[in-house]
């Protein structure tokens, strides 16, 4: 009797596009980041959404949906590589090897550029998401369902002394079943760009790496600050801010020959 009442709430849930709102309620549990447990920073915390399990069941039979869609319509970039099936950072890894090595055969120079999502599943913006869904022509019953798990979200957080409840405008809670994939959706639109010939993007969750192969340094310089400037119009336009304290950079290069091997990338563009 309780899996047919079960199976019913669920059935009408996925036709009717509604997401309950109790099942929209997490309870926030903060927990220190290890080595961190003696600092004053409220960013030393990560907190830990607890949320119904009726709600992360029906979570996961919309975000299934929504990937089986994503996938069957090419949607999602092939070069992004993170909670994704049969993909890891191995193959993160090998895509970008390649790229280079065959660089370094044509004796070229290759500039390589590491950034992070500041934030991540904490910064994501939902408008970009439901985006995203639109673009890839998503049935209507799923979307709305979207929509609706998106709306009235709150948030409690209670200790021995307090309680405090706050609605929710953006991001996915932690061990959010739809975060992953929602998540993709939004990130996979920064791949969609139209960039330069001789580059390639590879994205793995929030990590992104560039490279830009060529004959001159200086012309790699440059063209490597073209496409940096378009992803920074991406993340203002999707309400995302890059982490100015990770980003990496190195020349990758075989040539013995004496000449300026420094570069100076710029990620922020007024």
């Amino acid at each position: 009797m309780m899996l047919r009442y079960m199976t019913a709430i669920y059935n009408g849930s996925l036709r009717e596009a509604v997401f309950p709102e109790r099942w929209n309620k997490a309870r926030v549990i903060p927990i220190a980041n290890p080595g961190k447990e003696g600092s004053d920073e409220v960013n030393k915390f990560r907190p830990i959404s607890l949320v119904d399990s009726g709600g992360k069941l029906l979570e996961t039979f919309l975000i299934n949906r929504v990937n089986y869609h994503a996938y069957f319509r090419g949607h999602i970039n092939e070069n992004h590589f993170g909670f994704r099936p049969q993909k890891s950072r191995v193959d993160t890894a090998m895509g970008i090897k390649a790229f280079v090595q065959e660089s370094l055969d044509a004796g070229e120079v290759i500039p390589l550029i590491s950034l992070d999502v500041q934030g991540a599943f904490d910064a994501a913006w939902w408008p970009g998401a439901l985006r995203e869904l639109r673009e890839s022509r998503c049935p209507k019953n799923l979307y709305r369902l979207t929509t609706s798990y998106f709306n009235q979200r709150t948030a409690v957080l209670s200790t021995n002394s307090l309680r405090r409840e706050k609605a929710i405008s953006r991001g996915f809670p932690r061990v959010s079943c739809c975060g992953p994939g929602f998540w993709n959706l939004q990130f996979n639109s920064l791949l969609q760009i139209k960039f330069m010939a001789r580059i390639k993007v590879v994205a793995y969750a929030d990590d992104l790496l560039i490279a830009r192969r060529g004959d001159l340094i200086r012309a790699m310089e440059n063209y490597a600050n073209v496409e940096l400037s378009k992803m920074n119009q991406w993340s203002r336009r999707n309400k995302i801010t890059f982490n100015d304290k990770k980003p990496k950079a190195i020349l990758v290069t075989k040539r013995k020959r004496r000449e300026d091997k420094d570069v100076t990338i710029y990620l922020h563009f007024k």
